[in-house]
């Protein structure tokens, strides 16, 4: 099996465990097939981002026991809809981004130089993100 790669060209890293993320509740930004809204941005939430997706109709903060999600609250780690964190990034509310736990499908719908001026994880020699 092919390991997941990242927005970089590394392993894709962890995103978050609490509250466990990722489109297999895995932890990571993996993606497949049956991934058809492409869960693949790992992004640190915000106050600004959460109100803008709700706004939008995609509620992210209110609890659904019946699905196991607690609801997001800023500063969780959450593998967002590529699409979505475009539409809050031309809004100016994107949120942060983890590019080493951003899965490389994400490329397919928002430009890295998009994700790198959002990056919350830029590595101490700038050469190595291409």
């Amino acid at each position: 099996m092919e390991t997941d790669r990242n927005v970089l060209g590394g392993d894709l890293e962890e995103c978050g465990l609490d509250p466990v993320t990722g489109f297999f509740r895995d932890g990571c930004c993996s993606t497949g097939p049956e991934d058809l809204g492409s869960h693949t941005v790992c992004a640190v939430m915000t106050a600004e981002f959460l109100a803008h997706q709700e706004s939008v109709g995609n509620d992210l903060t209110t609890p659904r026991p019946g699905l196991g999600f607690a609801g997001l609250k800023p500063g969780d780690r959450w593998c967002v809809v590529a699409a979505r964190w475009l539409q809050a990034y031309h809004a100016g509310v994107a949120a942060p981004v983890v590019l080493a736990s951003t899965h490389r499908r994400a490329l397919e719908t928002v430009p890295l130089e998009v994700l790198r001026a959002h990056a919350v994880d830029v590595p101490p020699d700038l050469s190595s993100l291409g």
